[in-house]
Formats: C-alpha cells, structure tokens, sequence
C-alpha cells in the first residue's frame, strides 16, 4: 500500500444505506467508502456513481467481496468478508496498489488476517442485522494489541465511539452510525 491507512470508514449496507451516494457526499478528504453491495442488481451502476463522487472528494472507494467490480471501476482495494478473508495475500500480490481489507469477528479470525488492515466487529451495541454479540472496547483493545496487522473497529461506532477507537491505537474508526 502506497498511502496511510484512512481513519474514518464508511461501511454501506443496503438496508440502512439503500442510497450509499448520499452519505459519500458528507465524508471529509482522507476517508473511505466500503461499499458493500450483497449482489444487487444496480451495483454497477452504484459503484461507478460512488466512484465519481468518492475520487472528486479525495475518498478512498472500497468494494465488498468483488474485485471484477473493484478493477470495473478503478477502485482502490477491496473488503473481504471472514469467510473469504484467506484469498486477501494473493489479492494483494495481484493489486499491490490497492487497500486490501479483512473482517474478523473473533481472536482466531483476526490472527489469521492477512492484507493491509483487519476489520474487527461488532465492537459496540449495532443496529446492523447481521451484528453479533459485541465485543466491547476493553476487549477489543486487547484483541487489536495482539493483532498481527493494523485493526479498524467496526459496529456501533457513534463519532465520540470513533474518538474513543483512534484514542486506544486502532487504525481506523468504521460504521453507519455515524453517517446516518
């Protein structure tokens, strides 16, 4: 990876965020879009119009578990889900410019994290339906301090959550909560 790391990450879900465009358009120069399309039939379509918006802003553009889509529309890395998270080394060595990302939502699947950066969830109480059981930021804190690669807290995050996150040497701050 050529450039830090962002702090502040935007996670799209299609149910809380049918319109990712709208909260793009609000994230400040040096953050980053995961856009996450779960095979919706428009993601073409939502990707390029993220794309423009997020490379006139000076935003990172990620795309969910779709790198044909990713290289589609010129993004800058991909997310992986954990069940897909083993493929993130050999991406990286293909597309050694992009941000390559894992999810993790245990102390197994973050030791096992491999690119640029984990993605660990849920830290906090979410509102996300496919959030679990939180870890809580004591625990979190311990999981990321062990953790063989940056960490970026997901789930629940608020913007004094987000603070709380950069404070206790997280990469990066990630949610919905935030932009909603």
């Amino acid at each position: 990876m050529t450039a830090p790391l962002p702090t502040l990450w935007l996670f799209t879900d299609p149910v809380r965020t049918p319109d990712p465009v709208a909260p793009a358009l609000r994230l400040p120069r040096g953050a980053a879009v995961v856009y996450r399309h779960f095979g919706a039939a428009d993601r073409a379509d939502v990707a390029a119009a993220l794309r423009t918006v997020t490379r006139r802003r000076g935003v990172r553009l990620l795309i969910g578990a779709d790198a044909a889509l990713a290289a589609q529309v010129r993004a800058d890395g991909v997310h992986l889900p954990e069940r897909l998270a083993a493929a993130a080394a050999a991406l990286k060595r293909a597309r050694p410019d992009w941000i390559v990302t894992s999810a993790a939502h245990s102390a197994a699947a973050l030791r096992r994290a491999q690119g640029d950066a984990a993605v660990l969830s849920p830290i906090f109480p979410s509102r996300s339906p496919s959030a679990g059981r939180p870890l809580g930021l004591a625990r979190a804190t311990r999981l990321m301090a062990a953790a063989p690669l940056p960490v970026i807290g997901l789930g629940g995050v608020t913007p004094a959550r987000a603070d709380a996150l950069l404070r206790a040497g997280f990469a990066g701050a990630a949610g919905i909560e935030m932009f909603l």
